[in-house]
């Protein structure tokens, strides 16, 4: 833990920079009607027909994206936490979310420095026996203190009630790649909705390297702020993007999203002191939260990946939303945390991005949410 503090201390030292960020200012008013004759070449508007359309159409997009970023500037972000934990008091719910979490890391700790029996759900996506191990482990804490609850793990799928107004998320090991490589960043993941609303959540993170393993532990309940290793965690301060650290992920699909991600990449990290790639969705948003880092992105995760790390974000004063600039849930495709401040001018980039993947009629509507489960959404 004193590694951490030490960076979040070094963090506090004010950076200046001469480096304009093109994308964070805002646009000149200006009406595309009134200078439409004064912006297309004489030959252009008379001899062809074409390419008045294609100026066109380039008039409505610049509109269309002057009319976002006017939206954007304007925008206050609602909450994804849960109003309260229900009828389970904060105390109680957030002992059980952390024991299991701890249950978990306690397997993947002893099996972090053993030979590892790998198999393949895809091409390129791990799974290993800790893996399983560690979820079987937090599902008996889960079950023993809260049998009527409803479960969704990465590796065993849907069980118990789903009339229950719970819903724990758990990801027994964020960081599969990492950890079969024995490199970090992973963790364990446990997060729990109250009628699909964040409530609770811990995250186990696996630090250090593999002479001298260590863990931190994140937590956060709905209105009761964000802890690391029992310490009150905060966002960080900072403003403008060239001045930021930013995170983002890659899914193990190729496909339209991934390729528009590549370019968000591009972009940011040409603006920013960087764009980091750890492959561990919670440990990356809890790094947000700490405050050590400013925004994370990523296209395609599922509820286990974020239930936990969104609260916590939260928690910490960040802000969480979708990346098509809409209000999250827990069962989305995408989502943009950050340390709040910075949210609307990383939506300027990453909003019309995934606007023109919706455009383009991929997927993105709920990814699950189970049958029955009551929700205020």
């Amino acid at each position: 833990m004193n590694s951490i503090i030490g960076i979040e201390m070094s963090r506090s030292v004010v950076f200046s920079t001469n480096i304009p960020l093109k994308f964070s200012q805002k646009p000149r008013s200006f009406s595309l009607l009134n200078h439409s004759k004064t912006l297309v070449p004489q030959r252009f508007s008379e001899n062809s027909q074409c390419g008045l359309q294609r100026f066109q159409l380039l008039s409505m997009k610049l509109a269309r994206n002057v009319c976002i970023k006017a939206a954007l500037s304007e925008m206050k972000y609602p909450k994804v936490a849960a109003s309260s934990t229900g009828p389970i008091p904060p105390s109680q719910l957030i002992q059980v979310v952390e024991t299991a979490a701890k249950t978990g890391a306690e397997v993947v700790m002893d099996a972090v420095n053993k030979p590892r029996n790998i198999t393949y759900k895809g091409l390129t996506d791990l799974v290993t026996d800790a893996d399983k191990m560690s979820e079987a482990a937090i599902l008996e804490v889960v079950t023993r203190n809260f049998g009527d609850h409803l479960i969704l793990g990465e590796e065993g799928g849907i069980i118990g009630d789903t009339l229950s107004d719970y819903l724990w998320c758990i990801d027994p090991l964020d960081g599969t790649t990492n950890f079969a490589h024995g490199y970090p960043s992973f963790a364990v993941s446990v997060g729990v909705l109250f009628q699909g609303n964040p409530a609770a959540a811990s995250v186990v993170e696996f630090v250090s390297d593999p002479m001298a393993w260590d863990t931190c532990t994140f937590s956060a309940t709905a209105g009761g702020g964000a802890f690391c290793n029992g310490q009150k965690i905060h966002a960080s301060p900072t403003a403008q993007v060239e001045q930021s650290l930013l995170m983002t992920g890659f899914g193990y699909e190729h496909d339209d999203p991934w390729a528009a991600n590549i370019e968000l990449f591009k972009e940011f990290t040409d603006v920013s002191r960087g764009v980091q790639r750890l492959g561990a969705a919670a440990v990356d948003m809890c790094h947000v939260a700490l405050g050590i880092v400013e925004a994370y992105w990523e296209y395609r995760l599922k509820p286990w990946d974020m239930a936990a790390g969104v609260l916590i974000v939260e928690e910490a004063g960040g802000t969480v939303y979708r990346m098509d600039g809409g209000k999250f849930c827990g069962f989305d495709r995408s989502v943009l945390v950050s340390n709040g401040v910075l949210h609307a001018k990383l939506l300027e980039r990453i909003a019309p991005a995934t606007e023109k993947l919706k455009s383009e009629v991929i997927d993105f509507s709920l990814w699950y949410k189970p049958e029955n489960y009551r929700t205020d959404l």
